[in-house]
């Protein structure tokens, strides 16, 4: 893997992490042209864009910028490559010892690994024909099927047909994704259903306590055009989330209605998102998102304050903080320069998740057994310097600057706090 590549995944894995906790309410979203399905695909898509195309985040607790990893200019720096800071001199990464208690070096390691919570895949195939098995009688063209038998074991399943019972083609797609129960919420109707152009919306729960969306609107809630769409959501108490949209068109947008209304009943719907058929799918789909509860250190923001202050360089000092239990971000000054420093702990002594294991795959050690990846630009102008670090204890930090012009701490700073042994889970 190249180092944007790596760079790519570790700034993927960071931003993950630091949107956990910062879910918004849903139900009037419907009425702002809040389409779930199309949503959940382009979210899908969010990590193939990003290696082609600028991106600019701005999540809760700082912000982070990524060029295209071909952009002229742009440096890397490798783990090997970059020192250490600790008191006034510095040492290389790669052959720092670890003193032990007795004052003698410890020896290297077995690099740190992560539990697999990977469940068994499911191919494309599957997910297609178990979505036409549910279709009612009709011809089926441009079918396609996505599921998780991949390199990346995608998070989700879909699948996409074009089909026409004799009365017009209509587009028709299905998008499964599986959120951890404690983080589920499920869509609702939005309040005013005239001013949101929705012909109709229920939202009931069933008697499994699984809860179900039947929504018919318009493409386009402004009315330029009069395409309908129809879906149903059904969100389970297992975290899943079945969702099948249609339209009266052989396309999403720019093609003409070829029927009034969408092919399937409301009734219809729901019987295709109700299916038990679904269940091996779901049970092959690795849960998306963190869970917060699991790998929480413990560490409160004062806490991390104290560690992060005791690792400073001399003479810079934390004006500010502020963030959530996973990720914080600390206000830095030195004489009349200022910057940030976003600094995420982890406990990941019970296993990791994917994007844990993709953000290590190829990571170098360090002598104590901790795995390392560097990237980004040493001057933080073309993609901030991210450091982050996997612990033998499991204990995960990753550190990135925020700077609007030259960067308060340097390369080797930054690398020296992530992989400081003084960060340790209290729990």
């Amino acid at each position: 893997m190249s180092e944007p590549d790596k760079f790519e995944d570790d700034l993927l894995y960071a931003l993950t992490r630091t949107g956990e906790g910062f879910r918004t309410e849903r139900a009037d979203l419907v009425a702002g042209g809040y389409r779930l399905g199309r949503r959940r695909w382009r979210r899908r898509s969010a990590a193939a864009v990003v290696g082609g195309a600028a991106a600019l985040a701005l999540v809760g607790t700082g912000a982070v910028y990524l060029t295209s990893p071909g952009a002229k200019g742009t440096g890397t720096v490798s783990a090997a490559a970059a020192p250490v800071a600790k008191g006034t001199g510095t040492v290389s990464a790669a052959a720092a010892p670890v003193a032990t208690a007795d004052g003698t070096a410890a020896a290297a390691a077995t690099p740190t690994s992560v539990k697999s919570t990977a469940p068994a895949p499911v191919s494309d195939d599957e997910v297609l024909a178990t979505f036409r098995a549910l279709l009612p009688k009709g011809e089926i063209t441009e079918a396609k099927g996505h599921g998780t038998e991949n390199e990346r074991q995608d998070s989700y399943a879909s699948a996409s047909v074009v089909f026409d019972d004799g009365h017009g083609k209509s587009l028709i797609q299905l998008n499964i994704q599986k959120n951890r129960p404690k983080q589920v919420q499920p869509p609702g109707c939005p309040s005013d259903l005239k001013a949101s152009r929705v012909d109709a919306c229920t939202d009931t729960v069933l008697a499994d306590g699984s809860k179900l969306l039947l929504f018919q609107g318009y493409e386009y809630a402004d009315g330029r055009a009069d395409t309908k769409e129809w879906l149903a959501t059904l969100t389970g108490p297992d975290g899943r989330s079945v969702s099948v949209s249609e339209w009266n068109s052989p396309q999403e947008k720019g093609a003409p209605d070829s029927r009034p209304n969408p092919p399937l009943t409301p009734d219809q719907l729901k019987a295709v998102v109700t299916d038990k058929s679904w269940d091996r799918v779901v049970a092959a789909i690795p849960y998306e998102g963190v869970d917060t509860d699991a790998v929480d250190p413990g560490l409160s923001l004062a806490d991390r304050e104290a560690v992060l202050t005791g690792l400073l360089p001399q003479g810079v000092t934390v004006t500010g903080r502020f963030g959530n239990p996973l990720m914080a971000t600390f206000e830095l000054a030195q004489g009349q320069a200022t910057g940030s420093l976003v600094v995420r702990v982890e406990n990941l002594a019970q296993g990791g998740d994917l994007l844990t294991e993709r953000s290590f795959k190829e990571a170098d050690s360090l002598p104590d057994g901790s795995r390392i990846t560097v990237g980004g630009s040493p001057d933080g102008k073309d993609k901030p310097f991210t450091v982050n670090v996997l612990r033998p204890d499991g204990t995960s930090v990753l550190a990135y600057q925020v700077s609007g012009g030259r960067p308060l701490l340097t390369p080797e700073q930054v690398k020296a706090i992530a992989v400081s042994p003084a960060w340790k889970s209290k729990k």
